[in-house]
Formats: C-alpha cells, sequence, structure tokens
C-alpha cells in the first residue's frame, strides 16, 4: 500500500504541535526534575512508573523494550523502584518462574501527584499562548476555561493478587 503525503493543514498542525510538544518539554521536565529529585526517581524510573499505572503488569522483558534498556539494566531500574516499594515483583499463577512487575499504591500516588501537576502547568500554558502559538487541538479553550478546576487525579484501580494469571481479563467485569 503506497503511502501518501500528508495535506499541507496537517503537515502545518504537525509542525506546530512539534514546537508545542518541545516547549512544554522545556517547562515541564524542569519541575518534573525538582519533584523526581524528592522522591529519589530518575526520568527512566518514572517513565516506568507511568507505563505501569496504565498496565495491570509487566514483565522483565516489556520493560526492557518500553524503556529502551537491557533486560539487565531494566533490572537495576526495578530493583531501584522496588527499595523505594513503589514497585512489587509477584510470581505469575500460571508460571511461578515468570515475574511480573506491577506498581504498588505508593507508586500510583507518586505518578498520579506529578500527573497531575503536568496537567496543571500545559493548562496554564495553553491559557496563555495566543491562537497561532497554541497547538491546533480543541482542548485548549477547555484548559482556558478550567485550569484552575483540574479534577483530583486518581490512580486506577488495581486487581488483587490472586488475577494475575496472565489473563488481562481476569478479575475483570
Amino acid at each position: 500500500m503506497k503511502q501518501t503525503a500528508p495535506e499541507p493543514s496537517i503537515k502545518a498542525d504537525a509542525d506546530r504541535l512539534a514546537d508545542f510538544v518541545i516547549f512544554t518539554q522545556r517547562n515541564c521536565i524542569l519541575n518534573l526534575s525538582t519533584e523526581l529529585i524528592k522522591g529519589n526517581v530518575s526520568f527512566s524510573q518514572f517513565f516506568l512508573l507511568a507505563y505501569l499505572s496504565s498496565e495491570e503488569y509487566l514483565t522483565m522483558s516489556d520493560i526492557a523494550k518500553k524503556i529502551g534498556h537491557s533486560t539487565a539494566a531494566a533490572t537495576g531500574v526495578v530493583d531501584r523502584l522496588e527499595s523505594l516499594s513503589y514497585v512489587e515483583r509477584v510470581h505469575a499463577t500460571e508460571d511461578r518462574r515468570k515475574i511480573l512487575v506491577r506498581i504498588t499504591p505508593k507508586g500510583d500516588k507518586l505518578v498520579a501527584k506529578l500527573r497531575k501537576e503536568i496537567a496543571s502547568q500545559l493548562a496554564t500554558l495553553l491559557a496563555e499562548m495566543d491562537e497561532d502559538a497554541a497547538p491546533p487541538v480543541e482542548v485548549r479553550m477547555r484548559a482556558k476555561d478550567s485550569h484552575e478546576t483540574l479534577p483530583e487525579a486518581t490512580p486506577p484501580a488495581r486487581t488483587p493478587h490472586e488475577s494475575l494469571t496472565g489473563d488481562r481479563t481476569a478479575g475483570a467485569t
């Protein structure tokens, strides 16, 4: 199947969005780094926590792929997060040799806190931008109207230990 070049308006929107991403990274990452220092967490460790906050669990090979490290290096990242009680290792019920890593409530709390701060910073940045500088998304106006009243970030519900069977639907309703 032959790929066609994007329409000029899509390309222009993508270029503006890329500029916005670069601009917001500078602002958000600087603030994020001060929060991560408080929790003794590196960017790589935080990005892993963010992945885990949206997954029931990940295997060590999944983690290595997600963070772009070798399995040995990923093990070190998990060791550090486990020593801080942000993640825990559990054995899969169908194969006890298989180690699964999942986020703890303490890790969820850290991710939720930082996600809320990032959302607040982004809402403020969007509200302050003029129409030409803003990214081509409708969320700009909603952010402008609601950046003072961002909802509390709540961690996703976790399934109990018994549901770690490898079946992603286990325990789901």
